[in-house]
C-alpha cells in the first residue's frame, strides 16, 4: 500500500516512514526537501497520485499566532483537496492533546490547530486524528523558551510526556487501520509534574538551570489548570519510560517544537 507522509523527513515523519517500511508498505516522505511545498501545492498531485492513506504531521515553521494559523489552514486545505483528487480513502493527522479545551482558549497555535481539525472533520476522505502529548525530545527546547534570567519558569501543572518512537509507532497503527472518523490519544506512560519533566531533562544534560513553579507562566501561550496537559480516560500509553530515555547514550535535544 502507498503512504504518503507528510512531513516525512522531520522528527516523528522519518520514524513513521521507516516503521511502514518495516511493515512492508510504500512510505512516501513528501516535505520541501522532496520537493512537495504543502503551502503552494506545489508537487502534492504527483506524490499522491497511487495513494491510499495520507499521514500528516507536518508542523508550522513559526508559532506567531497569524502565521501559525495560516499554515495550518492552507497546508490542509492543500494536502485533503489533493488527496480527495487522488483517491485516498484515510487520512491521518497528528495534533496536540488538550485541543479543544476551554483552557488553551489563549493559545494561538492550539486555535490553529483546532482550525486544521475542523477541515479534516468537514472533508469527505474518512480521517484519523491522533492527539498526542509532549515528546521527551523537546523538554530542553521548553526550559530554553521558559528561562528568565537564567531562572527556569514553568507552570504548575502536570504532564504526560511521550518518546518520539512511541509517538511514531502509534501512528504508524492508526494509518494501518480503519478510519476512525474521530480522534485517538495517545500518552507517555507516567504523569509527572512539568518542573520535573523540564528539570530531569536539564540535570542529564548537565544543565544546572534552576527551575521553578510560577502559576504565571504561559505553554503555548495558554494558562494552564493541573491537568490541562493530561489525556482522557483510555488514551493509548506509549512503552518508554522517561528515566529510560534519560539514560539512552547522549540523546540529542530538538530545538523546534510540535509535531513534525
Amino acid at each position: 500500500m502507498k503512504i504518503v507522509v507528510i512531513g516525512g523527513t522531520g522528527l516523528i515523519g522519518s520514524r513513521l516512514v521507516a516503521r511502514l517500511v518495516a511493515h512492508g508498505h510504500e512510505a512516501v516522505p513528501a516535505s520541501l526537501e522532496t520537493g512537495v511545498n504543502i503551502i503552494t501545492g506545489e508537487g502534492l498531485g504527483p506524490v499522491l497520485t497511487g495513494a491510499e492513506v495520507t499521514v500528516d504531521v507536518s508542523n508550522s515553521p513559526s508559532f506567531e499566532d497569524t502565521a501559525v494559523l495560516e499554515f495550518f489552514e492552507k497546508s490542509t486545505r492543500n494536502i485533503l483537496d489533493a488527496a480527495a483528487a487522488a483517491g485516498v480513502k484515510h487520512h491521518v493527522a497528528l495534533s496536540v492533546v488538550g485541543t479543544g479545551r476551554e483552557q488553551f482558549a489563549g493559545s494561538g497555535y492550539i486555535r490553529a490547530k483546532a482550525a486544521q481539525e475542523k477541515l479534516i472533520e468537514n472533508s469527505a476522505i474518512p480521517y484519523t486524528i491522533v492527539h498526542a502529548t509532549q515528546f521527551f525530545e523537546f523538554a530542553i527546547r521548553t526550559a530554553d523558551e521558559a528561562t528568565d534570567g537564567g531562572t527556569v519558569r514553568v507552570p504548575p501543572a502536570l504532564i504526560q510526556p511521550m518518546a518520539a518512537d512511541d509517538v511514531a509507532a502509534a501512528v504508524c497503527s492508526a494509518a494501518l487501520a480503519a478510519p476512525r472518523s474521530s480522534m485517538i490519544e495517545i500518552a507517555g506512560p507516567e504523569p509527572m509534574p512539568f518542573e520535573d519533566f523540564v528539570r530531569r531533562a536539564l540535570r542529564a544534560a548537565g544543565d544546572q538551570r534552576v527551575v521553578i513553579t510560577d502559576p504565571r507562566a504561559r505553554y503555548f501561550g495558554a494558562q494552564l489548570s493541573e491537568r490541562t496537559l493530561l489525556p482522557g480516560d483510555g488514551a493509548q500509553l506509549g512503552a518508554t519510560r522517561y528515566d529510560d530515555w534519560l539514560r539512552r547514550p547522549a540523546p540529542a535535544p530538538q530545538h523546534g517544537k510540535g509535531s513534525s
